[in-house]
């Protein structure tokens, strides 16, 4: 016998081994060779064979785990799978998206379809004759406020312009403070022409009518926010500003104002303009007052 040579450590016979040494030899062989394997013995049906520690050919049998995995198959949504090996399952919906801000819709039972993002500032509606989906990309119905533009008064005021695509305009500022006793202005178009005229009504301590004023032409279209007079040098001031079919190209532009002053009489005032200039849409509108604001903020809503 030899030193083991053997990846198990068994001891083998060699050539030069007497005849008389063989069947000593087989022995230890073949002893060496059962003791290595009596852990591969016994087990019932349906157990494994697992390892039972990192010795060589220590192994034990066990019962087969119930979640093993014998098979994976593809359901609705899914595509691949298999039965043996390593398995690769897609999901199906997610292969359906083929670009930015696509929508998975169900198109019946168990199915589906991709529906392309609409145009920019349209809406999802529902369409019972759009095949397959039911669905569609529409253009909003009309009514509604839309912000076109809101910030702070500074400086001495500002102007707004890309006003087309909506029935009225309706301006809300609020708060707002004039550097000295001064008043707030509104020109369409830029316009500073003799072509506004108006009047107003004021209601002192919103009580009792004290006033009605009737402007001339030549003036600039003004929201006198305490009712004809000029404001209080620091009061809080504040009006919401209508133009009504401000786009229209025939007949007279109309300016009508709901102003408040919470000055010494804190009053309110009703105020009604015309603009008399060449016909045309109104493409800007712009507050301006000969003195600098202090305070106030402002938002034009876009109406449908």
């Amino acid at each position: 016998m030899t030193n083991p040579t053997s990846n198990f450590g068994w001891q083998m016979p060699t050539a030069t081994d007497l005849v008389t040494d063989l069947p000593a030899d087989f022995n230890l062989f073949g002893q060496a060779v059962d003791t290595a394997m009596a852990d591969l013995l016994g087990g019932t049906s349906g157990q494994i064979l697992a390892k039972n520690s990192n010795t060589n050919m220590d192994f034990v049998w066990i019962t087969n785990d119930v979640g093993d995995i014998t098979a994976v198959t593809a359901g609705t949504g899914i595509s691949g799978g298999g039965t043996s090996g390593a398995v690769t399952i897609t999901n199906s919906m997610a292969t359906e998206i083929t670009a930015k801000a696509d929508l998975i819709v169900g198109t019946g039972n168990a199915a589906f379809d991709n529906l392309p993002v609409g145009a920019n500032g349209t809406v999802l509606t529902a369409d019972s004759t759009v095949s397959p989906t039911g669905l569609k990309w529409a253009t909003p119905a009309s009514g509604g406020m839309t912000v076109i533009s809101t910030g702070t008064l500074s400086s001495t005021g500002v102007t707004f312009s890309s006003l087309s695509g909506y029935v009225n305009l309706e301006l809300h500022i609020t708060g707002y403070n004039l550097a000295g006793s001064n008043r707030l202005y509104i020109r369409l178009n830029g316009d500073t022409g003799t072509n506004y005229t108006g009047g107003y009504l004021r209601f002192r301590d919103g009580v009792s009518l004290s006033a009605a004023g009737a402007g001339s032409p030549g003036q600039t279209a003004q929201i006198e926010v305490d009712g004809g007079t000029t404001p209080d040098s620091g009061a809080t001031n504040s009006a919401i500003i209508t133009f009504p079919a401000y786009a229209t190209t025939t007949g007279t532009k109309l300016v009508s104002a709901l102003a408040y002053d919470l000055a010494t009489y804190k009053i309110p005032s009703l105020n009604f303009y015309s603009y008399n200039g060449t016909i045309g849409a109104t493409t800007s509108i712009t507050i301006v007052s000969p003195a600098t604001f202090t305070a106030g903020t402002y938002t034009l809503y876009g109406v449908k």
